[in-house]
């Protein structure tokens, strides 16, 4: 087993955490921009449920309290691995999470309405389940961007142009703002 000072040492410096509402392409771009700069990436939903199992399932059997402890826990094994981390929509939700963020550069991605319809649709998202989804990611956006924009360094919004346009500016910022400093 490696020890925590170990892994302290292994780790290059702050991730670039990528945080914003659901749909707005944390994950997509999280990994081109962990390849474009060398460094691995980590997405915490994907940590839940490697431990834990399907994220609608744990919000069906356990609640989303239940669910949130094992975002928090997925959230500080990803930021002792650095590199790139994308975290759920609410994992900002969470003091400890966003305690744990300041240490971090934390870039906010954002998307409009009308363009996140299409990313949305068909998913199996517990918190968007039930009718009309866009109008529920809407209300659950309007309640956590106030935490959303607290919590950020940077906003990158990623509603129109080229995916890559969004990967190439955050690569720029996140080269340009050192590990350690958060403007």
């Amino acid at each position: 087993m490696t020890s925590p000072e170990s892994v302290s040492a292994a780790v290059p410096g702050p991730a670039v955490v990528l945080i914003g509402p659901m749909g707005a392409g944390k994950t997509s771009i999280g990994r081109r921009v962990a390849r474009a700069l060398g460094t691995p990436f980590t997405d915490t939903d994907k940590l839940v449920v490697r431990d834990h199992g399907p994220i609608p399932a744990l919000f069906a059997t356990h609640g989303e309290p239940h669910f949130r402890a094992l975002e928090r826990d997925a959230v500080a094994e990803a930021l002792t691995r650095g590199g790139v981390v994308a975290l759920g929509g609410g994992a900002v939700l969470d003091r400890v999470t966003r305690e744990r963020l300041t240490a971090h550069r934390v870039v906010l991605l954002t998307v409009a309405p009308h363009v996140v319809a299409s990313r949305i649709h068909g998913d199996d998202r517990p918190l968007l389940g039930g009718e009309d989804p866009v109008a529920r990611w809407q209300r659950i956006y309007d309640e956590r961007r106030p935490v959303y924009e607290q919590t950020a360094d940077v906003t990158f919004d990623t509603s129109s142009g080229p995916l890559v346009r969004v990967v190439d500016d955050i690569v720029a910022w996140a080269r340009r703002v050192p590990a350690g400093e958060t403007a």
